[in-house]
Formats: C-alpha cells, structure tokens, sequence
C-alpha cells in the first residue's frame, strides 16, 4: 500500500481531482444509502439540490487528494498550491504566548489546510500539535502513522495522554486544529442543535478554550480551479465559545452555530453524506478524554 500511495502521488493533481470527482458521482449512483443520508442532511439544511449537488463530486476528490498530500517528496510544499487569508490577528494572539485553536469543520480539503496551518505557523512558532482518532484497520492506521505527519505538523491520538500534550502544548502558546462537526462517543459530547435538528456535538474544543483561553479560529480550505485551494480564517471571539461562565451545551450550541453560518455560505464543499444524526457509539476508552483531563488542568 506505501508503495502504491508513492506512486500515486506522481500523478498530476488535477487528473487525480478529476477522477476522485468521477469516484464521488460512482458513490452517489451507487449506494441508496449514501444518496438518502446526503438528501437527509441537506434537507435538514434547508438546501436544494442544486445548491448542493456539488459536494457529490467533492466527497470522491477527498480521495484523489490523499496520495499527493500524504505521499508527495518532503521539499513539496503545500504551500506551492495554495493563498492564504489575512493571518495578523492569529499571529498577534501567537506573539502574545495566547494559544490558538482551529475550529476545521469537514468542508473543503481539511487535510491541506493541517499542513497549510504548519507551513504557515510552523518556522516562527514551531510545530502545529492535532488529534486523531486511531484507525479501526491496521492497513490504514499503518498510513496514518506514516504519512500524515509532516515537518511543523504532528499528531497525537485521542487518548488522555494526547489530550494533555494538547493542553500543555496550548497553555505554552502553541496551536492545534480540530474537526468539530463529528460525532464523539457516547460521553465525551452533548446534544445540540445543528441545521434544525439536535446532533451528539463534541465538547472537547469549547473544553479545552475554556481551560487554556485559547483563541478560537474558524478556518478551512477551499478548492479552486486548477488544482489550487485557498485557506480562510475567521475570529470566533465574539460567539463566546470559551466563556467559562456560560454550560457546555451553550457552548457547543455556539459552536454549531458559527458551523451552520459557515457551511451555509459554501454548501457544495461540505461533507454532507456523514451520517451527523447518529447516535454515539459506546467506547472503552471514556475515561481517556478530555473529561479526565479536566483534573489535571
């Protein structure tokens, strides 16, 4: 599979886009349960197909992407093929030893905008430190652990150990992204609204703000024509996610809030066929959360 990946990532990233956009249309025809979650989830939204129908060709170059951001040579930069968003509130909250979270939502290429977010930050401010979920097969998590780290971005899996290299890492200044619009498991989230309906929402983000009084920034990557995307930032100050004074339903409440906005304004980028409804699935690994991180802060 490493071999394959390598050679994957030779191929020009256009034609790779373009048969991930062929994947993604394959999908939808393909399986009735993908179409009736997309449809689901859009209908929630209050959008029409035509506003969305593109995020059926978006889902498949999730896939023709992957070869090249996570197997391309080291002296490749992201950076190479992509803009970036006015940055100076984020570095002046940096220069001030405040730490700064990412708030990433799956719209876009989530993946170039991590390594843009090292690229960017990493020569002044160090290393970029994320979370992960472990891959369920073996194959995949051997990928994972090969490729995804790049120079200036690591990972550290969701475990109470990696929860606090992230807290310690934030407290010292430094930065981290985090996907907020999946469902956790069963005791790490609340139930809040989203497009309408209540969904299983994450609490580890407004958590963490609300221990280390991190900046909270919204920011995601968008694909442009040929083969280039643009990385976007915005301060989320003013929903207050990280007002200690506030519950945590009320802060994942805002959260989804500022999610819904986002989404809204580019709905054929967004991952519409995730299954946002479901309910939570039960885990071993409860304990190993940012819930029992809480003792230590």
């Amino acid at each position: 599979m490493y071999r394959f990946f390598r050679l994957l990532s030779f191929v020009p990233l256009q034609l790779m886009l373009g048969m991930g956009a062929l994947v993604g249309w394959i999908v939808w025809w393909s399986s009735a349960s993908y179409r009736a979650q997309f449809l689901v989830n859009t209908g929630h939204a209050g959008l029409s197909w035509k506003q969305t129908k593109g995020a059926v060709s978006s889902a498949g170059k999730l896939v023709g992407e992957i070869p090249w951001l996570w197997a391309r040579g080291a002296n490749i930069m992201a950076l190479q093929r992509s803009e970036i968003d006015e940055i100076g509130f984020i570095e002046k909250a940096l220069d001030q030893g405040r730490g700064v979270i990412f708030l990433a939502p799956h719209l876009g290429c989530w993946e170039m905008g991590a390594q843009l977010l090292g690229e960017v930050f990493g020569p002044k401010y160090g290393d970029m430190i994320a979370l992960y979920r472990p891959a369920r097969k073996e194959w995949l998590e051997n990928l994972l652990t090969r490729f995804r780290s790049r120079r200036y971005l690591k990972f550290v899996p969701t475990t109470l150990s990696g929860v606090r290299t992230i807290l310690k890492h934030l407290k010292a200044g430094g930065y981290t992204a985090i996907l907020p619009d999946q469902v956790p498991p069963k005791g790490l989230g609340v139930w809040a609204p989203f497009f309408g309906r209540d969904v299983y929402t994450m609490t580890l983000l407004p958590k963490i703000a609300q221990q280390t009084g991190s900046l909270i920034v919204l920011a995601w990557c968008k694909r442009l024509p040929g083969a280039r995307y643009k990385c976007y930032f915005s301060d989320l100050s003013h929903y207050g996610i990280d007002d200690k004074s506030i519950s945590i339903e009320e802060a994942a409440k805002r959260m989804n809030k500022a999610l819904e906005e986002l989404i809204l304004k580019e709905p054929d980028q967004y991952l519409w066929g995730y299954n946002r409804g479901k309910q939570p699935r039960e885990t071993v690994h409860t304990k190993s959360s940012v819930v029992g991180a809480n003792k230590d802060a």
